[in-house]
């Protein structure tokens, strides 16, 4: 008869590895996993489950998760306190307008520090990683003096003009750039293409990833901007809808406007989250594309 040493044991032995294994997996990956998502979810969550409940079933020592009676009467009242239509018209344009511009910016500028000769090259390149290190807020009173000094305040140029330079997207492609074979390059000057023509034919159409990570970076940053267009706008009419909610909060300070507060929440970010839901694919892959040269 087999001893413990025998295939019994051992057996024995590799179901005891196994599961050793399997927890430290659990432990070490789908743990951590599971509480960051927690996190990041269980906010949302409750922001949406209180925009449909009552005053009620907010403010009380009575925990309730879901709603007794749901009602999207939060909604309807939000958009009647305050202009929500004419701030997603706001927010759209600002998006759009200063989404592609800067955009346009990182390509035109990574291409030039990776692929044109110039002097200085170096030394611009690390003003730009110098940029990426310094807090917005820090830009924000002069920003404030020259916007105002040129008649900019409630302005859509006003608001889009200071935040078009994006350190974070010329530095994205300009490493995804440098990851790119010289010989296609080369074939295309051979041919008697331009620097234009080799940057709109060869070398925007192979960097598809990295250029939709900047694009999806850019309009999320660009949609959730508060603090600059709450400085520069004091009309309703030219609020975009994150200062809107600042409205909408001021309109009625009471306990009762919670659900109307998280109503609105919800009309702010769920066009966001679903661009983003839908093309959040393209953001692991330009991040890896974009980091395999140093």
């Amino acid at each position: 008869m087999p001893g413990p040493s025998g295939p019994r044991g051992t057996g024995r032995r590799s179901h005891a590895l196994s599961w050793g294994n399997l927890a430290r997996t659990i432990a070490t990956g789908y743990l951590p996993l599971i509480l960051a998502t927690l996190v990041v979810v269980a906010p949302l969550a409750w922001m949406v489950i209180s925009s449909l409940k009552g005053p009620g079933e907010i403010i009380t020592t009575d925990l309730t998760v879901l709603p007794r009676n749901p009602t999207l009467d939060n909604y309807a009242q939000a958009a009647t306190t305050v202009p929500f239509v004419r701030f997603f018209i706001n927010s759209v344009v600002v998006t759009v307008v200063g989404s592609t511009i800067k955009c346009l910016l990182a390509i035109l500028t990574a291409y030039a520090l990776v692929f044109v000769r110039f002097p200085f090259k170096r030394a611009i390149f690390l003003a730009i990683l110098v940029a990426l290190m310094v807090p917005p807020q820090v830009s924000v009173l002069p920003n404030y003096i020259f916007i105002a000094g040129l008649d900019g305040l409630n302005t859509y140029w006003g608001i889009i003009l200071p935040g078009l330079g994006t350190a974070f997207g010329t530095f994205l492609l300009r490493q995804h750039f440098l990851t790119l074979p010289p010989s296609i390059l080369e074939a295309a000057e051979i041919d008697g293409a331009g620097h234009l023509r080799r940057l709109w034919q060869v070398v925007v159409p192979i960097s598809g990833p990295s250029i939709a990570t900047v694009a999806l970076v850019t309009v999320v940053g660009e949609w959730n901007d508060y603090i600059w267009p709450l400085i520069v706008t004091d009309k309703p009419e030219m609020m975009t809808l994150p200062v809107g909610l600042t409205l909408l909060a001021n309109s009625d300070s009471t306990a009762q406007a919670w659900g109307v507060l998280m109503a609105g929440a919800v009309i702010v970010i769920v066009p966001i989250l679903i661009v983003f839901a839908a093309l959040q694919r393209f953001i692991v892959d330009g991040l890896t594309q974009g980091s395999v040269t140093g």
